[in-house]
């Protein structure tokens, strides 16, 4: 059973149960709810296109090409500045961290990549500074980016 599927049943089992409990504040929270999507609507069509614009531009095939073993902190910092533009989902990115991995990039490269990936989102920026304000936003993916830089070099020394 994938993640999603187990998460929406547990909401729906939720939602059922909060209907038999009160029916008013169960309306009231659907209410809300239903706000708050049709609010953030656009913004989330915004970042599918934008996804799918820079896969499109820039395949997997092109980073092993240009980040290998010689590349050393370039490669990081460069990796790192694609992993926080690329929008990958987790059950897409190790897989494709995998591949990357057996075809010779280097381990701190790998780890700066996902790690950037999962903590950064240059695409998802414009939402999250609407959502939760400009400083937060710049202030947390500012320092997830320095971060995940040093995770990843730390990577490439430890393993």
């Amino acid at each position: 059973m994938s993640t999603a599927l187990l998460i929406n049943l547990l909401a729906i089992v939720g939602l059922i149960a909060a209907w038999f409990v009160n029916r008013d504040k169960t309306r009231q929270a659907l209410t809300v709810a239903l706000r708050s999507f049709f609010k953030m609507l656009p913004s989330i069509l915004m970042v599918v296109v934008l996804i799918g614009l820079v896969l499109g531009l820039m395949p997997p095939q092109k980073f092993s090409a240009w980040l290998n073993e010689r590349s050393g902190l370039t490669g990081i910092f460069v990796t790192g500045l694609i992993g926080a533009i690329l929008h990958i989902p987790a059950i897409i990115a190790f897989p494709l961290a995998g591949t990357l991995l057996k075809s010779g990039i280097a381990v701190s490269i790998i780890a700066t990549f996902i790690t950037t990936l999962t903590m950064i989102g240059v695409v998802t920026l414009p939402l999250e500074m609407k959502e939760l304000g400009r400083r937060f936003a710049l202030l947390r993916n500012g320092l997830s980016f320095i971060a995940a830089l040093v995770i990843g070099w730390l990577m490439g020394i430890i393993l």
